[in-house]
């Protein structure tokens, strides 16, 4: 089974590259924020409880999410594998899904990380909030907190994946085909192996 942790910062184009690697490997994506919105609409227990949380302004804690995760993974046990898009973004949610997936018999596989410069990073998002009308994406002040932010928070996950021999970093930039099938090369090297 093929397990990828697809990670890289707000407008690294992980939603894009997602999307072909699921087709081009039969995985199945796993969007972190979709699984809470559907759990969330179909009224599940986790999704009442996450729901509360976020109706009074506080993150979903990483248990709950963790749990969501496994129930997506035992729905689909005929998967070739995942694709983790927006988990883990910290150590310790890294950790909980290394736990999670080992306990499953089929531990994560690689991390493949979109590196992108933050002059680059600004120009997507703003291009993006323009494209969409999201506001929160057009304001360069914002886009640069949640730049540092993530880059404050997730990178010491390059470390714990390093330390495991599965952090394989991908230039980011240039043409989407061209960064898909960088990331191809990774993932067929591992399977190689």
């Amino acid at each position: 089974m093929l397990n990828i942790v697809l990670f890289g910062p707000p407008g690294a184009g992980k939603g894009t590259q997602a999307q072909k690697l699921t087709q081009r490997y039969r995985l199945v994506h796993l969007s972190t924020g979709d699984i809470l919105r559907s759990e969330v609409s179909a009224g599940t227990p986790l999704g009442t409880e996450a729901q509360k949380m976020m109706d009074a302004g506080v993150l979903v804690p990483d248990a709950i999410v963790v749990k969501m995760i496994s129930n997506n993974l035992d729905a689909r046990k005929d998967a070739n594998g995942f694709v983790f898009d927006g988990f883990p973004r910290t150590v310790a949610q890294a950790k909980a899904l290394d736990m999670l997936m080992n306990g499953k018999g089929h531990p994560v596989s690689m991390m493949l990380a979109l590196e992108v410069s933050e002059e680059e990073l600004c120009k997507r998002i703003r291009q993006r909030g323009k494209d969409s009308g999201r506001s929160d994406d057009t304001e360069e002040s914002v886009v640069r907190k949640r730049i540092s932010e993530y880059n404050n928070k997730t990178a010491p996950l390059k470390e714990y994946y390093s330390a495991q021999k599965k952090f394989h970093a991908v230039n980011g930039i240039g043409d989407i085909e061209d960064i898909f099938n960088s990331l191809c090369e990774k993932i067929d090297r591992f399977r190689e192996k």
